[in-house]
């Protein structure tokens, strides 16, 4: 089972980018996604989180209005769509999934790493002022 997040870059400052996750090994299309992103010497914190069906989607205060996820459950990926970036936005990007089909959680869980149990590798965002 293997999350592989790309599509990040280097941008100025007020522009976009799009990050994608594909995931191989096994399909996803029931489970709960979610991006986080570490930057350097912080702890990996929450960005959005999608449901299984695709109906909810969450998001951290700092990236709302900027940032949205989405999902192709026929191509077992999501994506995180990024806009008005600002240099504290940059981090490393990781996507996330859960282990349980078709689970739902209270609010507070789609933004917590306990809920995650497979993680891709992370592309860099880097947002130059």
């Amino acid at each position: 089972v293997q999350l592989q997040a790309y599509g990040g870059g280097l941008v100025q400052a007020g522009g976009s980018l799009r990050l994608s996750c594909a995931a191989s090994g096994r399909t996803f299309s029931s489970n709960v996604m979610g991006w986080f992103r570490q930057a350097p010497g912080k702890s990996r914190d929450f960005v959005a989180a999608i449901s299984w069906s695709g109906s909810m989607t969450y998001y951290a205060d700092s990236v709302k209005g900027r940032f949205t996820i989405s999902r192709d459950n026929a191509k077992n990926t999501v994506s995180l769509q990024m806009s008005g970036l600002k240099p504290e936005d940059t981090a490393v990007y990781y996507c996330a999934a859960d282990k349980n089909s078709r689970r739902t959680y209270l609010e507070h869980a789609y933004m917590s790493r306990g809920t995650y149990d497979f993680w891709g590798q992370g592309t860099q965002v880097t947002v130059s002022s």
